[in-house]
């Protein structure tokens, strides 16, 4: 089912949203009947707790909704969509309880709660239906959950029905939708049109590669996004242990997210020219594979030497990075799941980014949280470029050491950047747990921070 909110009805049952610490002083406001049926069930207001309140007909009269505390509310996202996943089949309408910015995330978590990916086993639906409240930008909300829920259906899409084929198929479809314009350069055409990096790391697969141009907008100023969109990744002749394939279906997280960012875009008619590149190869192992030791002539005219062709993603970014700053960009940005570096840094919930822009980079950190989007803001560390220029050629794409690797990752894609104003992200772009509103499986990171800050970022 698409995420939407259930239209206004007489029929709403009230819910009633109680924090922990009030839950006492909120029940003895309330009818003596509503106290005591409370006390009876235990319901004190924690985290996830239900409770349907009987009237004097037997039928359900109100609905309450444990808030928990705010110690426990910082330590996760969605609070409310713990307690709207165990809900009772029906419609409901909150009535107290939340101010109006929770109000806003808490929506969101409510539509996101309903999130099943079904292409393969049915999956019961969720119960509970939500109204919207009055003083929500309603549409608004619906989109950012129909973009996140477009990134996760990509994502957790297995490769055997995600190669590079059905990515631009997707995007093809997003194209359509929005009336953007659309095109692909494909296998032996990429090098007729200087795209050789990107045909170096996907010719060994018989899923030919390609990069796919999206456009939209014709005036305002020039946003380029530029999604990784390796459709699964074995590491080429660096062969990854199978352990570490097995979740390889979403290293074309950056582009199903760039994909999510752009519908939410378009949606909201944003005062923009959109630009979406998409480098779709797949890294797989044949005798035309790219080799260790191997160097290759970028579309920048850089060389690279190729010390492990399991860092290939920075590689098909370069050729792709080059080819948007070409067009000038009032801004350009890049989303990847690149390296384990930045899980090791951060973990898997929150998505680091790079700037050299200190303005942008206050946006974002303004933005993020307040978009249950959590972002993290790591350093482009100009000392470390020594370590991915190996002297046999310009750069190293996967320098030896070990240390620093998101950051040495980061500053092989500023190469390629060039005069543009630049964020890179490193994504993870799953949920290795469930939690409520976020089941385990593909996620978009960093996609609502960034919508939230474009505004101020491109003085929209």
């Amino acid at each position: 089912m698409p995420p939407v909110f259930a239209p206004p009805s007489d029929a709403a049952l009230p819910l009633h949203v109680i924090e922990q610490n009030s839950c006492k002083d909120w029940l003895q406001q309330q009818p003596g009947y509503v106290a005591d049926w409370a006390q009876a069930n235990g319901f004190t207001g924690a985290c996830g707790q239900v409770l349907l309140i009987p009237g004097g007909d037997g039928k359900p009269d109100m609905a309450l909704a444990g808030y928990g505390t705010p110690t426990q509310r910082a330590r996760r996202r969605f609070v409310l969509a713990a307690a709207a996943e165990k809900l009772p089949k029906g419609i409901y309408a909150i009535a107290s309880g939340l101010d109006q910015n929770a109000l806003e995330t808490e929506c969101l978590g409510w539509l996101l709660s309903g999130y099943r990916f079904g292409r393969y086993h049915s999956q019961s639906e969720m119960n509970a239906a939500l109204v919207a409240p009055e003083n929500i930008e309603s549409a608004a909300i619906e989109s950012l959950a129909s973009a996140e829920c477009l990134t996760r259906d990509l994502i957790n899409t297995p490769a055997s029905d995600m190669g590079p084929d059905e990515l631009q198929a997707a995007a093809e479809t997003l194209a359509q939708q929005f009336d953007a314009s659309f095109s692909v350069i494909e296998d032996a055409a990429l090098l007729d049109q200087n795209l050789p990096m990107i045909h170096a790391v996907g010719r060994a697969s018989d899923r030919r590669p390609r990069l796919i141009d999206m456009t939209w907008g014709t005036s305002g100023p020039k946003l380029t996004l530029v999604g990784k969109g390796v459709c699964f990744d074995t590491g080429g002749l660096n062969l990854k242990p199978g352990a570490s394939m097995g979740l390889m279906k979403k290293d074309m997280g950056g582009a199903a997210t760039v994909l999510g960012l752009a519908r939410m875009i378009m949606t909201a008619g944003l005062p923009l020219q959109l630009r979406v590149l998409i480098p779709a190869v797949e890294n797989s192992v044949s005798g035309s594979a790219f080799r260790p030791g191997d160097v290759l002539t970028s579309r920048k005219g850089l060389t690279v030497e190729i010390n492990n062709t399991d860092a290939e993603g920075r590689l098909v970014l370069a050729d792709a990075l080059t080819l948007a700053d070409e067009d000038k960009p009032d801004l350009l940005i890049s989303m990847a799941t690149l390296t384990g570096a930045a899980r090791v840094a951060v973990g898997p919930d929150l998505a680091p980014f790079f700037t050299d822009n200190e303005d942008d980079a206050a946006a974002l950190s303004l933005v993020a949280n307040a978009s249950a989007d959590p972002a993290w803001r790591l350093p482009f560390h100009t000392p470390y470029e020594a370590k991915i220029e190996p002297g046999i050629a310009d750069l190293d794409n996967a320098p030896s050491g070990g240390f620093a690797g998101s950051i040495t990752a980061a500053l092989f894609l500023r190469r390629f950047a060039g005069e543009s104003r630049y964020i890179h992200f490193d994504i993870y772009g799953w949920n290795p747990t469930a939690a409520p509103a976020r089941p385990k499986g593909g996620a978009g990171q960093g996609a609502r921070a960034l919508f939230a800050a474009l505004p101020k970022m491109l003085d929209l």
